[in-house]
């Protein structure tokens, strides 16, 4: 099957349509659904799309994506199709938009495959958490792909798509990238429109792309970037020619001394790290291990903030407007009850119960305030590292993909995301790219996080880091 862009280009030289690629890919599903990664597959939507996408190649008129296969994270919005963000209480329910981001893909002639399965609400780093079962790793069905967009990444892993779209609260897309062999970017904060991607924590929430090569990442953030009335928060900076690499100069690199200290990285995580430092300081480039004191800080402070803007986002899924309706429930508090009781599963009833403790009168100040203050702390520290060094350098995962159902503890499982929360807590672009290869067989991911809507560089430098790898 195509694994990337230029494959799929190289086949409609050739002569291949559209419709015979969408056909491939869903064969390609179909031999894989014991990995539980599609939630559901838009067969005729698809095809009608591929169609209209050969006419337009024919008359001359295509997109710059035409040909491209995407599948969707189950939290997007794609009009007239069903969308449940992997949770039993949107059951039933169809999307009356079709958010910014996906409109950008299909105004370029991609064809939209499929929704992904994912950990329910965004919420997980493993997809166990999902109302539909877990997703498995297509590298080791005993495995977990890792999460909240598992299902988006061993999608494309497995080539069911030729790249998928996810969302980054915490790590969402960075680390199923790192337990899957995928390239998975987290842009800037506002960069691209949040509009029509179901809210977990809108001031953490990024969406992003999973794919096979760094060119396809960088296209697809060319084509979904920029300014949308519909989004508030979104920037209104220019976007760059992202797809287009240029050759770096020397850098000024700082790799987080503490990642290297913490309990539970693996020895050859470690010994990655140090190798890539070696060669980086042997081509010429200052690479420095610098202080990050708060690293013990930045979990507890993430949960802190997204299960507050959790426990008011998701307040609006009650039983009465839209989605899953307790049958059992008698008058109206009772529907609110028992219809969230029922519909929401126990991690993100966990979550809201924690995000509405936080926010009560009495601990407001103690938690949510003091967890705004940290934040603000973390930009500052990060901020001075980047008045000095151009990139951080750090691992995406602290070791490789686990099994399912390993991590009992929710507090060892929120320790996943150690490496990848930096990047959200302070707004700025990460990618995980497959540059690790354990003895155990399995990728695990290096992480670069850049400057603030600086991905033209932080693409430039990833794929300086290919080569020399």
């Amino acid at each position: 099957m195509y694994k990337n862009f230029a494959e799929v280009k190289s086949a409609l030289a050739s002569g291949v349509s559209v419709l015979n690629i969408v056909e491939g890919y869903l064969t390609a599903i179909e031999q894989h659904s014991d990995l539980n990664a599609f939630l559901e597959v838009f067969e005729v939507s698809a095809k009608n799309q591929a169609i209209l996408v050969d006419e337009k190649i024919k008359s001359g008129e295509a997109g710059k994506l035409a040909g491209m296969v995407i599948g969707l994270k189950d939290n997007f919005c794609y009009k007239g199709h069903k969308v449940s963000a992997a949770s039993k209480i949107l059951e039933g329910f169809e999307s009356l938009y079709t958010a910014t981001a996906v409109q950008r893909l299909l105004d370029e002639d991609a064809v939209i495959i499929g929704r992904l399965n994912c950990d329910e609400f965004a919420m997980g780093s493993s997809n166990e958490n999902s109302a539909f079962g877990p997703v498995k790793n297509n590298l080791n069905k005993k495995l977990v792909p890792g999460g909240s967009s598992g299902g988006s990444a061993v999608a494309v892993s497995a080539g069911m798509c030729t790249a998928a779209l996810g969302s980054d609260t915490g790590g969402s897309i960075r680390q199923p990238a790192s337990f899957t062999g995928t390239y998975g970017l987290k842009p800037t904060y506002g960069r691209i429109s949040r509009y029509g991607l179901i809210a977990y924590a809108s001031s953490f929430d990024q969406i992003g792309p999973f794919t096979n090569t760094l060119e396809d990442s960088a296209l697809l953030l060319e084509v979904m970037a920029g300014e949308d009335e519909f989004d508030g928060t979104v920037s209104s900076k220019k976007v760059d020619s992202y797809a287009h690499f240029e050759p770096i100069s020397k850098v000024k690199i700082a790799v987080i001394k503490e990642s290297f200290e913490t309990e539970g990285v693996d020895p050859e995580v470690a010994a990655k790290m140090e190798e890539l430092i070696a060669t980086l300081q042997k081509e010429g480039h200052l690479v420095e291990k610098v202080s990050f004191p708060y690293l013990d800080y930045m979990v507890p402070t993430y949960y802190v903030l997204t299960t507050a803007e959790a426990s008011s986002n998701l307040s609006r899924f009650d039983g009465v407007h839209f989605g899953y309706r307790s049958s059992v429930a008698k008058g109206v508090e009772d529907t609110y009850k028992k219809s969230r009781s029922e519909g929401f599963g126990p991690e993100v009833q966990r979550r809201i119960m924690a995000g509405t403790f936080v926010l009560s009168n009495e601990y407001y100040d103690a938690y949510y305030t003091k967890g705004q203050k940290v934040r603000r702390v973390l930009k500052d520290k990060t901020d001075e590292i980047f008045s000095t060094y151009d990139f951080i350098l750090l691992p995406t995962t602290p070791a490789t993909a686990f099994e399912l159902n390993a991590v009992k503890d929710p507090i060892q499982m929120y320790l996943q995301d150690i490496f990848t929360v930096h990047a959200n807590l302070t707004g700025n672009p990460a990618i995980s790219l497959p540059l690790g290869n354990h003895s155990n067989g399995l990728p695990f991911g290096i992480q670069v996080m850049g400057k603030n809507f600086e991905e033209k560089n932080l693409f430039n430098f990833a794929a300086y880091l290919e080569k020399i790898n």
